[in-house]
């Protein structure tokens, strides 16, 4: 029997692994030039991701369907188990521990949650225009969400919220609910400054009168953005200390240089003084001196920044481009609405996770905690990714039916 497989998506995460190892190295190297112990055991979970990644491409779709919804009230459970028995990590109650492993929760209901909302509005009778199943759909993106932002972990439940508008975009959400989904989001930017709110306002009655909608939706959408303008500075003022200076430090890192800000400062300076080509491997100044914080974690980039330069890091940029537009060009090519929507939740978590960490190394965006995928230490972030490409994988070697 010719089994085909999908070798395009699999080299390209075998380059991103490789780069991953290669960068952990480095940022893991002693001082004294010994290989430490968190390098081998990324090497250990390389190995479990690639059998998960291969177990993940046999399961059976229709499986998956089938469990969609017991996986999903599965992976909440843990959610919630976590907040009574989970074990602190860096500052914030994410972990259960079994014994020498320790699994993240929140990392695995990404995948749950993917496949319960692609449940739901694959259904033929599903159309996510009707109030019902906009709501049940954004509901089972919601509820992950706060359970994990109460843990409290922020930056993992922006993920989630993440997923909302390019899910049900895919499942046909027409521009007037997107609008109304976004709006509220635009209202919370400018609800600090009287001013800007006021013009965001106006915007936002000028689009509504020309909608030629009902006028009790359009009387719901105007009062829902005023309600969240009003309470945005109250639930501001809800955020953790540290929440909070991150936001702020993002705006202006020079404000706080040896606090919250040392960590986008140092790593711009360690980008930035890699050049064209970087200093060479292993000869990075701000990662073997350790003034780059959490180098083979959150930062990572920052190592292949500084000992590479901008070519490598352009490389990097250019092989999760590649896997985005494979992901994008699989979903198109799928038929079934199910395993559409399953790759589209898939690239929408690589593509957020990749924007955001990239763009908080660079100073672009806030300091989340959300790691480079394939490419920073941790075991459930990568097996998660691991077995999410499988997925992909799976639905491609049987639908498809590509010759790769």
């Amino acid at each position: 029997m010719n089994i085909k497989y999908d070798y395009i998506t699999f080299g390209l995460v075998l380059v991103l692994l490789l780069i991953g190892m290669v960068a952990i190295y480095s940022a893991t190297q002693g001082i004294s030039g010994e290989i430490s112990d968190l390098f081998f055991k990324q090497l250990l979970w390389v190995g479990f991701g690639l059998v998960f990644l291969i177990a993940a491409s046999l399961i059976s779709m229709r499986s998956l369907e089938r469990l969609a919804y017991i996986l999903y009230a599965l992976s909440i459970l843990g959610l919630i188990l976590v907040m009574f028995i989970g074990k602190a990590g860096q500052g914030a109650e994410r972990w259960i521990s079994l014994g020498i492993v320790r699994i993240q929760p929140s990392e695995f209901t990404k995948i749950t949650t993917i496949l319960a909302i692609s449940k739901l509005l694959s259904d033929k009778y599903a159309d996510v225009n009707r109030f019902k199943y906009f709501v049940m759909g954004t509901g089972i993106i919601l509820l992950p969400a706060l359970l994990i932002a109460k843990q409290p972990d922020l930056g993992t439940a922006l993920v989630f919220v993440a997923l909302i508008i390019p899910l049900l975009f895919w499942a046909g959400l027409n521009w007037f609910n997107i609008f109304v989904i976004l709006t509220p989001i635009l209202t919370i930017i400018a609800s600090f400054n009287f001013w800007a709110f006021l013009l965001v306002m106006m915007l936002i009655s000028l689009i509504l009168f020309f909608s030629h909608r009902k006028p009790g939706v359009i009387a719901a959408v105007f009062l829902l953005n005023i309600a969240v303008g009003i309470i945005t500075p109250y639930l501001w003022g809800q955020l953790r200390p540290y929440q909070q200076q991150r936001i702020i430090t993002f705006i202006n890192p020079e404000k706080d240089p040896k606090g919250s800000g040392y960590q986008i400062i140092q790593s711009q300076v360690a980008i930035g003084s890699g050049g064209i080509i970087g200093k060479g491997y292993l000869n990075g100044s701000q990662t073997h001196l350790r003034f780059l914080p959490a180098q083979h974690t959150d930062f990572i980039f920052s190592v292949i920044g500084e000992e590479f330069g901008f070519l490598g890091s352009s490389i990097v940029l250019l092989v999760f481009l590649l896997l985005i537009l494979r992901l994008i060009h699989l979903a198109a090519l799928v038929h079934d609405q199910f395993e559409s929507m399953i790759i589209v939740g898939i690239l929408t978590i690589l593509f957020f996770h990749v924007i955001i960490n990239i763009g908080m190394t660079i100073g672009m965006a806030p300091v989340t905690g959300l790691p480079l995928p394939f490419i920073s230490y941790g075991g459930s972030f990568l097996l998660t990714n691991m077995i999410m490409i499988g997925i992909v994988i799976g639905i491609a070697k049987n639908k498809i039916g590509l010759t790769l």
